[in-house]
């Protein structure tokens, strides 16, 4: 980060205190004491404190005004800085330098968020996830404010109070917090069919991502493309997809792990970058000449709908990389204020009816939180030069020197720019239209996209989002409510409705007046985003591993084991029954990164158990058991060699499910538990994992199984609902 231009621009507001560093009011002047404030007392007795005491009376007053206004939405969030580079020059569509020009690398600033809940609320809720991007281009800050899911509830930014009344908790009882299953929320659903499309991401696995770096980005609204020669302009879409692939947790794992670790996507962020492991997303643009605007079956600037890939393929033409983290959560991911109405030239707005108001209310927001000078702020301050004549006002941070602050003025001071000089320049779009509130006559169909979405879901996605609404509506306690739901999903899939009318305690609907149209589209399902649909290698890097020991362990399996891993990446953690050092069977000892109840199945990716003696009082263990048990029941991968096979069956012996058996030690990789018997047989270990599908080598096959997530075909043919977790 030492070539990094904000990094650069920001060294000098940072200052880490030494011991050399005395105490100081914060206009300079060195104080004697941290602990005691001034009063009339003697040896004897302690009198009243005296308001004379600056010192005290400063520190009390920092210290009750730590904390600013919370954000009325996105208040719980994570961020990093990065990088910006492109592959490929969009010359041929814009001026932008920041998509132009190869040489460049761009500063950012990322921040990830979940939408309805408070500063306090857990990571892995049931929500949209925020997705903003800050990038510090050489002509000034753009930012791209946006979410996980390419789509909105609302078609239009009035009415977006109403949208966030409904989800937030219901003003009577204040509950529930950081959830949408409620009625006022799904009231609102039911009442704006413009929400239908938006509602079935949120209920699909992209409500639950396994971690912010697993995460698509999406800029959501219709910005625009221009170029300096005045040619055609090109409506545009934005696109972050990960090279990790898209994942997610699955609701058991979701619901438990808001309460065994409710910081989980925080710390899961800032571990990857502090292990090297930086998180990268390649950039994409969809974009459509202004000429071809009403080509389509659909508004090109609803914010209700996707753009189909079928009809514009997302071109990537760079990437994002975050390898920083940041130095004090206040002062940069708190501090950090983002909005939409911040383009460069080469960039500009459409008639987005969302976007249109965002651009106001966010500009509006930042005022109320951060005060006037909220750019002026160190990790919102431009690394480009900035110069007008604004003065004053609260928290002013820049002094400027000179007696004019106006213009035109006698000295030509801070003249404006010219278009060839750089000067943003607005497009000269024509307009002739009566002034009225409406909206273009496609804007009224509002079940296409959402059956588009429907069908497109693998069949382990479809269940989810049955059982997600089958959740959610288990919440409302009004019939009102989830009767008239049950109506809605009528519009989308009578199969869809059926189910969930079972669940919900709906009647049965037995048709539907709004029939599916039976349409599909690639770039809707999270299997479409996997590494290998992407064209890239599998991978386990960053995926967090549990090795499970205890007293008596096979030393040299784990240690190999644990070396194969970490060397392609992932993250090995060892937990046992303590903390304190466990002896293996040949008396070498490891000390646990963590035990049994200290840490849970949820919060990794796949178990491991060697063989070894330890496996009888692991066996023995009824937490150990219901770790596997959990794993098994979450579609986790799960390892065993040995002895270790031995407690594998015990927790998870159910009919469909095949076991490595004998000293012959044969590798059988079976709906993703992977086992070996043989004991003292090599683990496979070789100088590069080989992760391909039918594997011979236990580590092969084991590392494999982890790089594929899950293996939802334990679910699908209904095994994991056969243990007990």
């Amino acid at each position: 980060m030492q070539s990094n231009q904000k990094a650069a621009n920001m060294k000098h507001e940072i200052h880490e205190p030494t011991s050399s560093d005395p105490l100081t009011s914060d206009f300079g002047v060195k104080s004697t004491s941290h602990d005691i404030w001034l009063s009339a007392s003697t040896g004897d007795r302690k009198g009243p404190q005296l308001l004379e005491d600056n010192f005290a009376r400063e520190k009390i007053m920092k210290f009750d005004h730590e904390r600013i206004p919370e954000r009325v939405v996105h208040a719980r969030g994570a961020g990093a800085f990065g990088t910006f580079k492109l592959y490929e020059s969009a010359s041929d569509v814009t001026s932008a330098g920041v998509l132009t020009d190869t040489s460049r690398t761009t500063p950012v600033f990322v921040r990830f968020s979940t939408v309805l809940g408070s500063r306090g609320s857990a990571d892995t809720v049931r929500d949209v996830r925020g997705f903003a991007v800050k990038f510090y281009t050489e002509e000034g800050n753009w930012d791209i404010v946006g979410n996980d899911i390419p789509v909105f509830f609302i078609q239009d930014a009035m009415k977006f109070p109403d949208v966030i009344h409904a989800g937030k908790p219901e003003p009577d009882t204040e509950v529930p917090q950081a959830q949408s299953a409620h009625n006022n929320f799904w009231d609102f659903q039911f009442l704006h069919t413009e929400a239908t499309h938006m509602f079935m991401w949120a209920m699909s696995d992209r409500g639950i991502p396994r971690s912010y770096r697993m995460m698509q980005g999406f800029g959501v609204n219709t910005y625009t493309l221009t170029k300096n020669d005045g040619g055609e302009r090109n409506f545009v879409k934005f696109h972050f997809t990960p090279t990790l692939g898209v994942h997610s947790l699955v609701w058991d794992e979701a619901l438990k792990l808001a309460g065994q670790d409710p910081d989980f996507h925080r710390k899961d962020l800032y571990t990857a970058i502090d292990m090297g492991v930086y998180p990268v997303w390649k950039f994409g643009i969809q974009v459509c000449p202004e000429s071809r605007q009403d080509e389509f079956d659909f508004d090109l600037l609803d914010a209700t709908k996707v753009w189909p890939e079928e009809l514009f393929p997302v071109r990537y033409i760079g990437e994002m990389q975050l390898n920083k983290n940041v130095d004090e959560y206040f002062t940069q991911t708190e501090q950090v204020a983002f909005c939409t109405a911040h383009i460069v030239p080469g960039i500009g707005f459409s008639d987005d009816p969302l976007l249109q108001g965002r651009n106001f209310s966010y500009f509006d927001t930042q005022l109320s939180r951060l005060g006037v000078n909220w750019q002026e702020l160190p990790i919102n301050r431009p690394v480009c030069p900035v110069m007008n004549n604004h003065r004053d006002g609260q928290l002013r941070h820049k002094i400027t020197k000179g007696s004019i602050n106006y213009w035109p003025n006698r000295k030509s001071i801070i003249p404006p720019s010219k278009p060839e000089e750089g000067g943003y320049l607005d497009y000269p779009e024509k307009v002739v239209a009566m002034k009225q509130r409406l909206h273009s006559v496609k804007f009224s169909e509002h079940f296409s996209q959402a059956q588009l979405f429907w069908n497109s879901m693998s069949e382990i996605e479809k269940s989810h989002i049955i059982a997600a609404l089958g959740f959610e509506l288990d919440h409302c306690d009004d019939p009102v409510v989830y009767e008239r739901m049950v109506t809605r999903l009528c519009d989308i899939s009578l199969e869809l409705a059926q189910a969930v009318a079972e669940k919900a305690g709906a009647p049965t609907p037995t048709k539907t007046a709004n029939k599916n149209h039976g349409l599909t589209a690639k770039g809707l399902s999270q299997f479409d985003f996997t590494p290998e649909a992407l064209g890239l290698p599998a991978t386990i890097a960053s995926r967090m591993i549990a090795i499970i020991i205890g007293e008596g362990f096979n030393f040299a399996e784990y240690e190999a084991v644990k070396a194969a891993l970490s060397a392609a990446g992932a993250f090995v953690f060892t937990v046992g029954p303590k903390r304190q050092p466990v002896k293996s069977s040949t008396g070498q000892s490891v000390a646990p990164d963590h035990h049994f109840e200290g840490m849970r199945s949820t919060m990794f990716d796949s178990l491991y158990i060697p063989s070894g003696e330890h496996v009888a009082s692991l066996m023995k263990q009824g937490r150990v058991i219901h770790w596997v048990r959990e794993a098994f029941g979450h579609c986790k991968a799960i390892g065993a060699t040995g002895e270790g096979v031995a407690l594998v069956k015990m927790a998870c012996q159910i009919e469909g499910i095949i076991f490595s058996a004998g000293q012959s030690g044969e590798v059988v990789d079976s709906y993703g538990v992977v086992t070996a018997s043989g004991v003292g047989r090599p683990t496979g270990v070789t100088e590069a994992l080989k992760m391909v599908r039918g594997a011979k080598t236990f580590l092969d096959a084991y590392a494999f199984n982890i790089s594929q997530h899950r293996n939802f075909k334990r679910e699908l043919d209904g095994l994991t609902s056969l243990v007990a977790y």
